[in-house]
């Protein structure tokens, strides 16, 4: 780590931001390592500006970027007493990784007033949206932050500060050319450990089956969580059984799952529209909880 420090700056890209030395982007790593989101559409119109107009100042976190507006300083570290003005002790921290156009975690901050949420997504018109339904209910309790996840949780959030970190239909990269863009992995796992309190909860859930049994092996494999469930849900009763079946996303097996494993619905989670068209194709919805050891 002390060698990368000692690392020379690199002249900032023509036209663009200086390149803060110890970042990501100063290590030649940024552009190379694969990142599991696709840069959409930044531009807001309408109510999406109207409530970015109004709403930004009091809900989104002002990170130091350094070459990406997805990007964290490595230095920056989150402090959610200060920002919620309330103790951790008295308000456990709740992070949504991909919170997409915030239907969930408004939902859920709505009905948890004592408790404190984090957005993370890369997608500015979705943090826009998550701040029009903040501001429609008047909640005091959310924050976003426009931010790549593996940052937030290696860097921006201090160790054991996260009480559940949620992962809710991350893109699937179903191909599997871009299997290695799956948010889920093992260094992944890695992060949300690092994050998570003991016996903190990172709940998942998914509608394509292949990712699902990826989720399951992380967390199977991983020394810093068990399983919930272990064992729990399999042969007829297992979701991936019934997807098996239906071959609503895979080629139809009529295998059985005999592994299990998989979490009953966590209620706390709303029916997105976004859950609603993947039902209404007939594709299967899975859950896992893993909790830290």
């Amino acid at each position: 780590m002390s060698e990368q420090h000692e690392t020379p700056t690199p002249d900032p890209p023509s036209g663009g931001n200086p390149i803060t030395p110890g970042s990501q982007a100063s290590f030649g790593t940024y552009r190379r390592q694969p990142v599991s989101f696709v840069r959409r559409g930044t531009r807001l119109q309408g109510r999406r500006q109207q409530a970015w107009d109004e709403h930004a100042e009091a809900f989104v976190i002002d990170v130091p970027r350094h070459v990406a507006d997805t990007s964290v300083h490595p230095d920056y570290v989150f402090d959610a007493d200060a920002e919620f003005g309330r103790p951790a002790q008295e308000a456990p921290l709740i992070v949504e990784i991909g919170s997409g156009l915030g239907e969930a975690i408004v939902a859920a901050a709505e009905a948890s007033p004592e408790q404190n949420f984090l957005a993370v997504e890369v997608y500015r018109p979705g943090l826009a949206n998550t701040l029009l339904r903040i501001g429609q209910r008047g909640l005091t309790n959310v924050r976003v932050v426009q931010a790549n996840a593996p940052e937030v949780l290696g860097t921006m959030l201090p160790p054991g500060s996260v009480s559940e970190l949620w992962v809710f239909f991350p893109d699937p990269w179903h191909k599997t050319k871009h299997h290695k863009r799956r948010l889920v992995n093992d260094s992944f796992a890695e992060l949300a450990a690092r994050v998570l309190a003991p016996g903190g909860v990172w709940r998942l859930a998914t509608d394509w089956s292949g990712y699902a049994q990826q989720m399951r092996s992380v967390v199977a494999a991983s020394p810093d969580f068990r399983n919930a469930h272990d064992g729990e849900r399999a042969g007829a009763a297992s979701p991936l059984t019934a997807a098996w079946a239906s071959g609503a996303d895979c080629e139809p097996t009529g295998e059985t799952d005999s592994v299990g494993g998989w979490a009953p619905r966590f209620e706390g989670r709303v029916q997105t529209s976004f859950e609603n068209k993947a039902l209404k194709a007939g594709r299967v919805i899975f859950d896992l909880t893993a909790v830290r050891e």
